[in-house]
């Protein structure tokens, strides 16, 4: 296909509570974890609804129209099953692939969380707990969801590929947010001993599960690989002629990017937006470079002078967006986080960046 230019299904299957706080009604719940723990027989009902409204086909519809091409879609580890305390969802990732085929989308899917969790974080399914990879056990489930998913989907039409794994954190960033304690644990008995995935363990069940999902799907069928935060680590990886179609994802936010905003806007710009360009061009050498998450977010109030008006504000907030689908055009493709959001926060929403002209309706052009 062409160069992928999409959109990320964010909060249908996997649940992150600041895009949809009504979801989390009446618990303490920040992820989802707890909030089915805390729901009990509740959360078939809640979760039922959730999924059969937050992307219907009309949402495909949409996305389609508006020139983009491909979908990533977030999946937990639990799709096939309901594993206490979860609800299994497949039947939904079985209605996607009608809806892509009818729209002519394709479809990445991105295997999101893991057992025990691979990150830490509320995308990961369990706040402040990172032991997925603490157990051989927890890894081998991975790999046996993985297979799964790819033997289910392997000829359908709509297949882009299939994500061996999303956002699994380093060690020395797992440590920097444990010290900022930006995820904490609901549980902290549950999060004792969890650490950062280290590379020589990513490596192995990056290389375990190519080689179990090759088996099973065709060549041209992509197998994604998430660069867990050390985008520069992987130049000796999966060079050799046996690895075929191998894509490396990278994510890359202006609102969590290193600049230090002496500058304003102009740092912005010439710092941070530079740099992505120039990773994805070194890196570019090795791996198609696929930008699997990224937004229009960042610190306007920081960035901005006190004296600029709204007009150049807003101005900001559109040269933001479109230096950075510039610096992303050196990629093979990118996916906007997220299509949709049930909450306020700027710049996440792809269907209000549509709206406001901070996406083009061309991207596929």
């Amino acid at each position: 296909m062409a160069e992928i230019r999409g959109v990320n299904l964010g909060n249908w299957l996997v649940l992150e509570k600041w895009m949809e706080p009504e979801l989390f009604r009446g618990t303490t719940a920040e992820d989802e974890t707890e909030l089915c723990i805390q729901l009990g027989e509740e959360k078939y009902a809640r979760l039922r609804e959730h999924r059969d409204t937050y992307i219907t086909k009309a949402d495909f519809e949409y996305i389609a129209a508006h020139g983009l091409n491909i979908v990533r879609i977030p999946v937990p580890h639990f799709i096939f099953d309901d594993c206490e305390p979860y609800v299994g969802c497949i039947e939904y990732l079985d209605k996607a692939f009608v809806w892509a085929n009818e729209t002519g989308l394709r479809i990445l899917i991105d295997l999101h969380t893991a057992r025990d969790s691979q990150n830490g974080f509320d995308n990961g399914g369990i706040c402040g707990v990172c032991k997925w990879h603490l157990k051989q056990e927890n890894i081998d489930h991975t790999i046996s969801v993985l297979e799964k998913l790819a033997i289910r989907y392997k000829d359908e039409p709509a297949l882009y590929g299939i994500e061996l794994l999303n956002e699994p954190i380093a060690p020395e960033m797992f440590a920097v947010m444990q010290k900022a304690n930006r995820y904490p644990p609901h549980d902290p008995k549950r999060a004792e001993g969890s650490c950062g995935v280290p590379d020589d363990v990513l490596r192995r069940f990056y290389t375990d599960a190519y080689h179990v999902l090759r088996r099973h799907l065709k060549d041209e069928t992509v197998i994604m690989f998430h660069d867990g935060f050390r985008l520069k680590n992987w130049k000796d990886f999966m060079q050799t002629e046996e690895y075929v179609n191998v894509v490396l994802d990278t994510h890359m936010y202006l609102a969590f990017a290193a600049w230090d905003g002496r500058d304003g806007f102009k740092d912005l710009l010439d710092h941070t937006l530079a740099g992505f360009a120039e990773d994805i061009r070194e890196m570019s050498r090795y791996f198609p470079i696929v930008v699997g998450e990224w937004c229009d977010s960042f610190p306007v109030d920081r960035t901005a002078r006190a004296d600029d008006t709204p007009l150049a504000r807003e101005s900001m907030i559109r040269a933001a967006a479109a230096a950075q689908l510039y610096a992303f055009e050196q990629a093979y493709g990118w996916f906007f986080w997220s299509y949709k959001l049930i909450s306020e926060p700027q710049g996440w929403d792809a269907r209000k960046a549509f709206l406001a002209g901070w996406l083009p309706d061309n991207c596929g052009s």
